[in-house]
């Protein structure tokens, strides 16, 4: 469920710039559903990937062997990702906090950390730059805490005009999927709301989920159940 509602976001987007793990298939699922024609593109270089199977880093060969054009992560990242030339980022998140800023680097001290993560990678400049982005994670008080034990990618910062301030390009985080429901921040005060649930699943469940008193929408949508299609496409990208 939670991949099927990412992939329903790249409806009408032109390219993204798609992290590994579950954005990637999110993303994948959305070229083979909602957005055929999308340009995946990928920080190792590839430009318009179209793996078969969900790639197992940035340097799966598969996304050389399946890609439109190859070039260097430099002409990446200065060509295409700063110029604002990417209509949306796909991101995961070890820990989220309440205005959608993102920690893949430590848990714990900084200097004395419980766990080391992979790390920043290309995630800061996809927040900063692309036109938005969209966070796919699970949902647990382990990954929606109430502070970050270190800002890795910034979202929405400390809140209105933080990103103005900050002098970022990008419209920032427009949506949290999680396997939940989804999230997306109030107009006014940019802290994640709750304003949908997947099916089968009761605001009180996401509530107890999350690491601070998370908001919930007025109006509560139900997220709409996957379609034979998507399930189908979804089935034939993990067999």
């Amino acid at each position: 469920m939670m991949t099927i509602a990412a992939s329903r976001m790249l409806r009408g987007k032109r390219t993204c710039f798609v992290g590994i793990g579950l954005p990637s298939l999110a993303a994948n699922l959305a070229r083979a559903t909602w957005a055929p024609e999308i340009v995946l593109v990928y920080e190792s270089g590839t430009i318009g990937s179209k793996p078969p199977r969900p790639p197992l880093s940035i340097g799966d060969g598969v996304l050389a062997e399946t890609a439109d054009a190859v070039v260097s992560s430099a002409e990446i990242f200065n060509y295409w990702l700063q110029p604002g030339r990417i209509d949306v980022g796909f991101l995961g998140a070890a820990q989220l906090d309440r205005y959608a800023n993102i920690n893949t680097t430590v848990i714990g001290d900084y200097r004395r950390p419980k766990v080391r993560l992979p790390g920043a990678g290309g995630a800061p400049e996809i927040a900063a730059s692309c036109g938005e982005t969209v966070i796919v994670v699970r949902h647990s008080t382990r990954v929606f805490v109430d502070r970050l034990d270190f800002t890795t990618s910034v979202g929405h910062g400390d809140g209105p005009g933080a990103r103005d301030r900050l002098g970022l390009r990008g419209a920032g985080p427009t949506a949290v999927i999680t396997d939940l429901g989804i999230l997306e921040p109030d107009p006014e005060s940019r802290e994640l709301t709750l304003t949908s649930v997947h099916p089968g699943v009761e605001a009180e469940r996401v509530l107890e989920a999350t690491g601070w008193p998370l908001k919930i929408a007025v109006h509560l949508e139900a997220t709409a159940a996957p379609t034979e299609t998507e399930l189908a496409a979804l089935r034939r990208l993990t067999e």
